[in-house]
Parts: structure tokens; C-alpha cells; sequence
């Protein structure tokens, strides 16, 4: 684990998965995009339909926002709605007066590129392959007045313990927590959305991954009732749209909840079954991050771009792993899919990668 001061160049913090199946790689099958595959259900695409007979109305937030509050067991000026957990780190690094922040790396990259495009130099602790890309406090400097964590982390996979997050709080520092994939998690384990304990602390939500929303733009920030206000006052008028307030408010329900909770735990085993296979190719030189928690793995392993662009021609679309600070070429990340679809990935993985 090292930390660094960097101007920002070198991988490019702007790819994001979704460049991987664009264009020609369209008809791929998609294991690139972190977003579950069998979104959105019937009834929240008929929730949402349900709301553009209100589209000649100015949107109002309230409700969505009192039920994301009561979801989490917090008070309403404790919750901010946002157009996903993106446009929470564009207000964080244009409304927060920060000296020292810092990005625990590799994670993703927007948080960074946005306190970049904010003006703001940006230093990063790198977490290392031997310790399992797992988290010490300690190494994150102390004069950091800002510090950004994702947890689950993507691309890792990683599952840090609540408490080894919360060691790095401190009196007059921001922690922010970049909870998106949380949700995938069975019990949502190691969470911190709806503590109030933990001095500084923003926890940032997606409500785009576990119900397909991507291209709908949903996410909410928790934090202390002064650091909502002022992220608020950082955003436009109306910046979340009618359709994904009824989204926000159908997603944080019972039963949808519900749901979710089933689905991390389909996932968790659909997980497994990607890990046995790739585990099954290890004297190929393939090599999984583990214990994976998230709705993805991280992978290294030899030629990783050749073999990255062999899966293109035998038609999957896997994410690269070098736009990722502290990561290099040698490394994929794939989303975890319905047992079918890995099998079918497995066998054209085995296919890809170079003869023994």
C-alpha cells in the first residue's frame, strides 16, 4: 500500500464499462457494465410509466426523499436525491471546501476525475494485489480533509469491514463512502447508510445497478443536515426528473427490498460459480481477487488485452483493468451473470487465453 501525489495523468479516469459495448460491440454479450442484467422488472417499468401523465408538472421530490429517509431510519434533511451516485461526487468537489483530499484506489475513477475537473490536486493510496487490495487506515494521511472509499469496491470486489472504514474518520475530515453496490450484498453487510455516529461521513447510494436505471439517473447522498445543504444549494433546479422520483420511491419499498434481498443472494451464488471456473484456470495464469463480494470480479492474468480483444471476436465484451489507478494491463474485470451466460464465457475464456 503506497500513497502518491499525481497530477492526474496516466490511466484514463473517464472509461467506464459501458465504452466496451458501444457501437461495434453492441451485440456482444455484455460483461462489461456492472448493472443487473434481468432489469428493470414489470413492475417498476410500469411504476415508472405510471409517472409521465405528471410530466407537465415541475418534479417534487418530497415524497421520494421522506421514503429513502424512512428506509434508511433517518430524518428527511439528512437525504439528498440525486441524478445517481455520479452527480453526488460532481457536487462534493464543487461544494466542499477541501484541501488534501485523497482517493483510495483502485476504485472507481469518477470520484477523482470530478474533484480534478473541481480544481482540487488529488492524492492516492493504492491499495496492493499482496494485501488483497485490502484497506489500512493507517496509510491514508493523516492531513487529509477528505477522503473517498467505495465499499463494496469496484473494480475489486472488495468488502472492507465497517470498522477499519470508520478508523478513517477524524474531526474537521469528510469521509465519503461509496456505497452503490452494497445492495448486492447479502444483509448488506459492513453497510454505514443510517449511521449517525461516524463524524463526517457521506454515504452515496445507486439505485441504478440492482434495478437497471442507468439510463434513468437515480442515486441519493446521506450525510449531517449542514452538508446536504450545502451539496443542495450546488445543484440545479429540479435535477432529478419526474420518472426517477417514482423510481426512488418504488426501489426503497418493502417490497422491493425484498426483491433485493433475493437477488444478492443469486448473485452470490452465480458469483461462486464464476469464481470455480476461473479458479479451474489458474495453471493458465489466471488469478481472481478474492473474497469477491460484489456483483463482479477483478482478474488478472497474462496478456490480459490480447485476451481481452480474443473475447471480442468470439463475441464477450469484458471490462479493462488498466484504466483503474494502481492497477495495470495484466488485469479484466467481469460482471457476474446467470449461470448459462458464464458457462458460455468460461468456455470462450479458455478458447482466449494463450496456449500453456
Amino acid at each position: 500500500m503506497r500513497t502518491e501525489d499525481t497530477d492526474g495523468s496516466g490511466p484514463d479516469l473517464r472509461h467506464h464499462g459501458d465504452a466496451e459495448v458501444r457501437d461495434d460491440g453492441a451485440a456482444l454479450v455484455d460483461l462489461a457494465v456492472n448493472v443487473r442484467a434481468d432489469t428493470p422488472p414489470r413492475w417498476l417499468r410500469e411504476e415508472i410509466a405510471g409517472s409521465l401523465s405528471s410530466l407537465a408538472a415541475y418534479p417534487d421530490g418530497r415524497a421520494a426523499r421522506a421514503a429513502v429517509a424512512a428506509r434508511h431510519g433517518l430524518p428527511v434533511e439528512r437525504v439528498l436525491l440525486t441524478a445517481g451516485a455520479a452527480e453526488a461526487f460532481v457536487l462534493l468537489a464543487r461544494a466542499l471546501e477541501v484541501r488534501r483530499p485523497v482517493v483510495v484506489h483502485p476504485q472507481f475513477t469518477e470520484p477523482e476525475a470530478a474533484l480534478r475537473d473541481a480544481g482540487h490536486p488529488v492524492g492516492r493510496v493504492l491499495l496492493r494485489e499482496e494485501d488483497g487490495f485490502r484497506l489500512d487506515a493507517a496509510a491514508v494521511p493523516e492531513d487529509a480533509d477528505l477522503v473517498v472509499i467505495g465499499n463494496p469496491t469496484n473494480p475489486t470486489s472488495v468488502l472492507h469491514p465497517a470498522e477499519t472504514v470508520t478508523r478513517l474518520a477524524r474531526p474537521g475530515r469528510t469521509l465519503v463512502v461509496d456505497e452503490a453496490f452494497m445492495d448486492a450484498v447479502p444483509g448488506e453487510r459492513e453497510a454505514l447508510a443510517g449511521r449517525t455516529d461516524v463524524p463526517g461521513l457521506v454515504v452515496l447510494r445507486s439505485l441504478t445497478k440492482t434495478w437497471g436505471l442507468a439510463g434513468l439517473r437515480i442515486g441519493y447522498a446521506l450525510a449531517a443536515p449542514e452538508v446536504i445543504a450545502r451539496l443542495e444549494r450546488a445543484q440545479p433546479l429540479w435535477p432529478v426528473s419526474t420518472p426517477a422520483l417514482a423510481a426512488a420511491r418504488a426501489c426503497v419499498a418493502p417490497r422491493a427490498l425484498a426483491e433485493a434481498g433475493h437477488a444478492a443472494h443469486r448473485v452470490a451464488g452465480d458469483r461462486a460459480h464464476l469464481v470455480a471456473g476461473l479458479s479451474a484456470l489458474a495453471r493458465r495464469g489466471v488469478r481472481v481477487v478474492q473474497p469477491a463480494e460484489g456483483p463482479f470480479v477483478l482478474i488478472r492474468m497474462p496478456d490480459a488485452a490480447a485476451v481481452r480483444r480474443r473475447l471480442r471476436d468470439l463475441g464477450h465484451a469484458v471490462r479493462r483493468g488498466d484504466t483503474f489507478p494502481g492497477l495495470g494491463p495484466d488485469w479484466i474485470r467481469v460482471a457476474v451473470r446467470d449461470r448459462t451466460t458464464t458457462n458460455t464465457f468460461l468456455t470462450a475464456l479458455s478458447t482466449a487465453l494463450p496456449e500453456d
